[in-house]
């Protein structure tokens, strides 16, 4: 090899690489800058979880009124969404007609369903009920009952005959005229993100829809989220003083890497131990925890 020339070849200085870059038309690399992000404080998490869920309180409430047509609550369960939307039918009950939906639903199930809630002073509620979300023919119908058109028609022109309750033939289309919530616990713009089958059909309903995730995402968040409806009161009235009720907040959040969820229905059957006499700790951990 010639002096100055390495084993492995040209010595690629500098000069060289620029030069390669242009007769390749190859723009150079540069080095990214580093992203920094900003770690958020329990203050902050607090205020915005808050929001959200002040939110959902005022949307879902405007839903019952009539004043909103469709509304989907996306979040993990127990965190207090479901919890909020019935306070809200129990309040309205008197007014509303409102129907909630739980478990497993068919096409025929549901146009029945629709159709027994077509009027403006009726409201549905789909809680548990995401099966609803994974058969095409249900999210057509909900697609079209949740549209922003002055008139939301529903059709079913198939050959099967569908009755409602006093026997008579259901019409092969009607008018809806309703509302409706979802509460669910499918990430809609997460499964968009990856390119889920589906997700068509949920950027349908998230067009039609007012959509409204809660913001809980990690276990501080959830923290932060029971620290608040421990604080707002939801083991009072269990003949708890303050100092049992920090004792439960303390004993999940030290073992919260161990529960088997951390959710409300957590704090109640960690309360239901306490209650029970005994040592509860000891319970609970042969109990709730992994």
């Amino acid at each position: 090899m010639p002096r100055g020339v390495p084993k492995s070849g040209v010595r690629m200085t500098k000069k060289r690489l620029d030069a390669a870059m242009q007769h390749t038309g190859l723009a150079p690399v540069l080095a990214q800058p580093k992203v920094v992000i900003q770690s958020e404080t329990d203050a902050e998490i607090a205020e915005r979880l808050s929001d959200r869920f002040d939110a959902m309180h005022t949307m879902a409430l405007a839903t019952f009124q009539g004043y909103n047509k469709t509304l989907i609550i996306s979040g993990p369960a127990g965190v207090g969404r479901s919890h909020t939307v019935t306070q809200i039918m129990e309040q309205m009950e008197d007014e509303k007609l409102c129907t909630f939906v739980k478990g497993y639903v068919r096409p025929t199930g549901l146009y029945k369903m629709l159709y027994e809630n077509r009027h403006k002073d009726c409201v549905v509620v789909f809680d548990d009920a995401d099966s609803v979300f994974l058969d095409d023919v249900c999210l057509n119908l909900l697609k079209a009952a949740c549209d922003m058109t002055r008139v939301r028609r529903l059709s079913w022109l198939t050959e099967t005959k569908m009755e409602d309750e006093d026997g008579e033939r259901l019409p092969r289309n009607f008018e809806f005229e309703g509302s409706i919530i979802f509460i669910t616990n499918y990430d809609f713009d997460n499964l968009i993100e990856k390119g889920n089958k589906l997700a068509p059909h949920f950027q349908a309903l998230i067009s039609r829809s007012h959509y409204l995730d809660v913001g809980i995402k990690t276990k501080r968040d959830y923290i932060v989220r029971l620290k608040q409806v421990v604080a707002g009161g939801v083991l009072d009235n269990q003949m708890l003083d303050d100092a049992e009720k920090n004792e439960i907040m303390e004993f999940v959040i030290d073992n919260q890497d161990r529960l088997r969820e951390l959710s409300i229905r957590m704090l109640l059957k960690l309360m239901a131990l306490m209650q029970m006499g005994g040592d509860w700790r000891k319970m609970a951990r042969a109990t709730c925890m992994k």
